[in-house]
């Protein structure tokens, strides 16, 4: 069997640039990818544009990982999105930061930032195979044999960064948490994250594309609010998503109620007090009208007022005090019952995966097998939508190249 010191499993950013910073005169790495190619899914990643960070302080970014903000941060502590920013740069794509605070690469373009990790490794003479999924991992006296459909490789070090479940027609489709689990690894169930929702009894199929700014969602299990989350809003045709869904999509379950605040800046009865002086004050005037002074969009005031049977041509005078409750209530508290999350197949990441009982936060290695490492999506870690997936795939990379050795560039 040929031997390596270091063989990571899996060619998307985490491994890529895990397998470039660990290879050394001292280190020969391989890296063994199921692909015929590396890097399908962060091709697509952001619509092929590829946001790839956020800016701000890092310590902002505590907070975008649901649970799991303690484990996230000595990896983005040792290698920020300004040290990412600072990487590209100086390889010359120039990073830009859009609206909103979300990196891109300059070019808007995934194939550049896959282009610059497959020729950091070829430039540290990291020995890529394609087509070569591995089928097993496991100890054997003090190292480790990979087995793949052509051979078998020794290694003292392992390093699994296969990703998660999420667009399982990229080749994601979960092969980390069963190695994981072979070497003695406990998985956490595994779902969809960053994802829609579909609905039951889903009124707005016709007002698909209409999107809402900084829409109140809280979410209720067996009676009661266990999330709440605020964000931009969108109608699909089967049911919601938006960065406020994709963002608390990592909560909820099939069977969770969903109430959902469309006036931003609004608590129940701030909007209940302002609707009231409105109303009073616009007797002559169509409740249509009056509400379409919130900034919401017509066709969605319209859909309101019909399910609530309150005519077009209602004046504000006429309106009576149980359909002004009833607006209220829609409006502040539309409730919405989830038959489902989307599948993986549209999900941008997954929740669960390997235990992070079981990892050291501040290495990336197993603390119950000695020398094996977890990195990325592989585990139980998903972040709000913005770039911050990406960023802990890299700086949990880096983490573990640093670990296996402390020259690593």
């Amino acid at each position: 069997m040929d031997r390596f010191n270091v063989i990571i499993i899996g060619g998307g950013p985490a491994g890529l640039f895990c397998a470039a910073r660990a290879a050394s005169r001292s280190k020969n790495v391989l890296l063994l990818e199921k692909n015929a190619s590396c890097g399908k899914k962060l091709l697509v990643t952001g619509s092929g544009m590829c946001n790839i960070t956020h800016s701000g302080s890092i310590s902002e970014f505590f907070t975008r990982y649901g649970d799991h903000g303690s484990f996230v941060r000595p990896a983005l502590r040792s290698f920020t999105n300004d040290d990412l920013i600072t990487f590209f740069n100086t390889r010359g794509l120039p990073l830009i930061t859009a609206e909103g605070g979300k990196v891109f690469p300059g070019s808007y373009r995934s194939a550049d930032v896959l282009a610059v990790l497959l020729d950091e490794c070829r430039d540290n003479n990291v020995d890529v195979h394609y087509n070569e999924p591995a089928l097993h991992a496991k100890e054997s006296d003090g190292s480790f044999v990979v087995t793949t459909p052509d051979s078998s490789y020794l290694s003292s070090h392992i390093v699994i960064a296969t990703g998660g479940a999420s667009y399982p027609a990229t080749g994601s489709t979960g092969d980390g948490y069963r190695l994981a689990n072979e070497l003695g690894h406990t998985v956490t169930g595994i779902a969809p994250a960053l994802t829609g929702i579909i609905s039951v009894e889903y009124p707005f199929t016709d007002l698909a594309g209409i999107s809402f700014e900084k829409s109140r969602v809280s979410i209720h299990r067996a009676g009661k609010k266990i999330k709440e989350q605020t964000g931009d809003l969108l109608f699909t045709h089967k049911g919601l998503s938006g960065p406020v869904i994709l963002d608390s999509s990592r909560y909820i379950e099939p069977g969770d109620d969903l109430k959902i605040s469309f006036l931003a800046g609004f608590n129940d009865e701030s909007i209940k007090k302002d609707l009231i002086e409105k109303i009073s004050a616009n007797g002559p005037r169509q409740v249509r009208t009056v509400l379409s002074e919130y900034a919401l969009p017509v066709r969605f005031v319209r859909r309101i007022t019909e399910l609530l049977g309150i005519p077009a041509d209602l004046t504000c005078a006429h309106l009576s005090k149980k359909d002004r409750a009833a607006l209220i209530a829609f409006m502040t508290a539309f409730p919405v019952t989830v038959r489902s999350l989307c599948g993986f197949e549209e999900a941008m990441v997954t929740r669960g995966g390997v235990s992070l009982e079981e990892i050291d936060r501040k290495t990336m290695e197993s603390r119950l097998v000695p020398h094996l490492f977890c990195i990325g999506e592989v585990l139980d870690i998903d972040g709000d939508t913005g770039g911050y997936n990406l960023q802990f795939a890299f700086s949990s990379a880096f983490m573990a190249a640093k670990s296996i050795d402390p020259q690593a560039r």
